[in-house]
Formats: C-alpha cells, structure tokens, sequence
C-alpha cells in the first residue's frame, strides 16, 4: 500500500512544483523547482517499495 500512496503524493506534488513554475515571481518559481524534485524523490521511493514488496 506505501507504493500507491508514495507515487500518488508524488504526482501531486510534482503538479503542484510545475504550476509554481509557470509564476511571475521568481521565489515562486524556485519553490516549484524544488517541489516538483521532492514529487519525483517519492515516486521514485514508490518505484522502490514495489519492487521490494513494502518491506522498505
């Protein structure tokens, strides 16, 4: 169940990262960068907890 639920907090919060990319504002614009790696740490953390069956 961790792996559905890594991947899904992911992809939010890498939606979330590219929004805040398209701003004006160039602090937002960081902030987006940053949010939309941590979006791509945790599906990877998913990816992972899949393969080795939820025992991470």
């Amino acid at each position: 169940m961790g792996e559905f639920t890594d991947k899904v907090k992911g992809n939010a919060k890498e939606a979330a990262g590219k929004a805040k990319q398209k701003s004006n504002d160039p602090e937002t614009r960081n902030e987006g960068r940053a949010q939309e790696m941590e979006g791509k740490t945790d599906q990877a953390k998913g990816e992972v907890k899949g393969k080795m069956g939820n025992d991470v």
